[in-house]
This record gives C-alpha cells, sequence and structure tokens, in this order.
C-alpha cells in the first residue's frame, strides 16, 4: 500500500513539474534553436543526476527517525504551499494555471531576445532551457530523495518519476506543442493533497508517536486531508458569492 501511494505521488508530482519544463523547452526550441534548446535540457539533466547521486546516499546516513521529521517537515512546508493555491484556484480567488499562456509569454519573450552565439548555440535557448529544466527538475529531486529515503526506497520514488518523465516527454513528441489539455490544476490539487498527506504522516512518526496500524493509516490521512480541502473551497466559494 505504502509503495503504490509513494509511486503515485513521485509520479504525479514530477508529472507537473515536467509538463512545465516542456513548455519551456518547446518555447526556446521553436522559436529558437531546437539544438541549443536540446543541449540547454540534457546539460541539465546531467547536473539533476549528479545531484540526486551526491544526496541520495548522504541522507541514509542520518538516523531514519530524524530523517523523516526533517522530511515531514519540509512536505509539509511545500504540500501546504501547493493546496493553498490549488484551493484558491478552485474556489475561483486565483486565476487558474494556463500552459498556453505561459507558452505564448515565452516565445514573445525569445523572440524579443537579441542574438547571441556562444560554442556554436544559440546563447538565449540554451540558457533558457536549462535554467528551466534544471528549476523544475530540482523539485522533481527534491521529491524523490525525499519520498525515497523517508521509506528507504529511493528506487520506488525515482520510478514514478521516471515514469511522468517518459510519458511527458513521449506525448510531448507526439503533440509537438504545450500540453495544454493536461489537468495540471487537478494534479496540482492532487500534489499538494498528497505532499501534505505524507508530510503529516512521516512528522508523526518521526517525533515518536505511532499510527494505528502502522501504514495502513495512510489512507485515513489522505482522506481527512481531502475533506478539509474540499471543505476549504466549498467555504471560499460561499464567501465568492457573497462577496460578489
Amino acid at each position: 500500500m505504502t509503495a503504490g501511494f509513494l509511486i503515485a505521488s513521485a509520479f504525479l508530482a514530477s508529472a507537473v513539474e515536467f509538463v512545465e519544463a516542456l513548455t519551456i523547452v518547446l518555447a526556446a526550441g521553436i522559436t529558437r534553436d531546437w539544438r541549443s534548446s536540446l543541449t540547454g535540457l540534457g546539460a541539465a539533466t546531467i547536473v539533476l543526476a549528479a545531484i540526486v547521486a551526491a544526496l541520495g546516499p548522504a541522507l541514509t546516513l542520518i538516523p531514519i527517525d530524524v530523517l523523516r521529521i526533517i522530511v515531514g517537515g519540509l512536505l509539509l512546508a511545500f504540500g501546504l504551499q501547493w493546496l493553498r493555491k490549488a484551493i484558491l484556484r478552485a474556489s475561483g480567488f486565483k486565476a487558474l494555471h494556463d500552459e498556453a499562456e505561459i507558452f505564448a509569454r515565452e516565445q514573445a519573450e525569445a523572440r524579443a531576445a537579441g542574438q547571441e552565439e556562444r560554442a556554436g548555440l544559440d546563447w538565449y535557448a540554451f540558457t533558457l532551457s536549462f535554467k528551466g529544466v534544471l528549476l523544475e527538475g530540482l523539485e522533481v529531486a527534491f521529491i524523490v530523495i525525499t519520498f525515497g529515503s523517508a521509506q528507504g526506497r529511493i528506487d520506488l520514488a525515482a520510478l514514478g518519476a521516471g515514469i511522468a518523465l517518459v510519458l511527458v516527454a513521449v506525448v510531448g513528441v507526439v503533440v509537438r506543442g504545450p500540453l495544454t489539455r493536461v489537468p495540471e490544476n487537478s494534479l496540482k490539487f492532487a500534489v499538494g493533497v498528497m505532499l501534505t498527506t505524507f508530510g503529516i504522516f512521516w512528522s508523526t512518526e518521526g517525533a515518536g508517536a505511532h499510527w494505528p496500524g502502522d501504514n495502513a493509516s495512510l489512507p485515513g490521512v489522505l482522506a481527512f486531508v481531502v475533506l478539509i480541502a474540499f471543505g476549504a473551497v466549498a467555504l471560499l466559494k460561499r464567501q465568492r458569492v457573497a462577496l460578489a
């Protein structure tokens, strides 16, 4: 059960980040130069792989209870931030994330940028792709390392992220455009719920408390977080109607 939750959480969170990275790479490639954009993608991937390879084994040296407190706290911080934004979007207090609009903006900025070549590469396309993939990829690396190390199964978290990478890449090649039909806002809501659930679960375990049934309690914690999140959306929707 925990393995399924772990893979699903890593998959959903990574898919959101990979969709955003794909949008940036496509904007740089279509507008400027594909070779430079893909070179930036490759360079960022190498850096990310080195980070995961370095940090993953290092975290195994930390006592598991201490690690779960640290990881649980970090996941709560990230999860509640994602969940807060998702709740505000679902209730209408914040504009929905629009991948097509972001793609258009990135294209406009790429067209307006000056031409500069270094080592035979369009430097703007390279740096735009590199920075975009690195920033989004760092969040994926954080998810893989924290999820995996807290359970001692980095391989399962990496599997979820790998499936997301392959799926987004294949769809991106087929569509050759931003994945505007991906329900990204719904995915972010789900990711916020999953991160918050694991954050509560692991930080509590790390503090020395024991859940009834151990890992079997995860669905109950998940249901509690979902109930609170949907309750917040309903409350804010009523508030928005009252203010209208």
